[in-house]
């Protein structure tokens, strides 16, 4: 399947969503919970990385930039998550997660690492605080945010 469109991108997602709500943010394992849930390696985690990829310059995947970073709202509401995408090479903007955040990171230039993690799922618990960095290349991650619950702090 090829996709061109943000709605057939969002079917790709749907499975990959409904799965993590099983995932406990605030647990020791949850990031190897989001992994057994959607695995790295799986069929549905290759097409999302192929299509996401593949749509980094399309007109609805990233369709906004602030202080080096492109991105965009993907989904409002999908399985409890608000989707959204980011293209980085340089620090986000500080922020807080009331309901936690699972994100999936696809590297797409060099060897990046985010906030000191390869490639992969990076799970935060609730409440927790962050200014998300990529270090080492660029990356494209989707942000899975429960009740889309996210503070920016300044």
């Amino acid at each position: 399947m090829t996709v061109t469109t943000k709605e057939q991108f969002v079917s790709l997602l749907a499975p990959v969503a409904a799965e993590l709500r099983a995932v406990d943010v605030d647990a020791a394992d949850a990031a190897a919970q989001a992994e057994r849930a959607a695995a790295f390696t799986g069929a549905a985690i290759t097409a999302l990385r192929a299509a996401a990829v593949a749509n980094i310059d399309s007109d609805w995947l990233l369709p906004k930039a602030a202080n080096g970073i492109r991105f965009g709202r993907v989904a409002k509401d999908l399985s409890g998550f608000v989707v959204d995408a980011v293209l980085m090479d340089v620090p986000g903007p500080r922020h807080r997660h009331p309901n936690g955040e699972i994100d999936l990171c696809f590297a797409t230039a060099g060897e990046p690492r985010f906030d000191d993690h390869p490639e992969g799922w990076v799970v935060y618990g609730k409440d927790t605080t962050h200014v998300p960095t990529v270090s080492g290349g660029t990356m494209l991650i989707l942000y899975f945010l429960p009740g889309g619950a996210i503070e920016f702090l300044g």
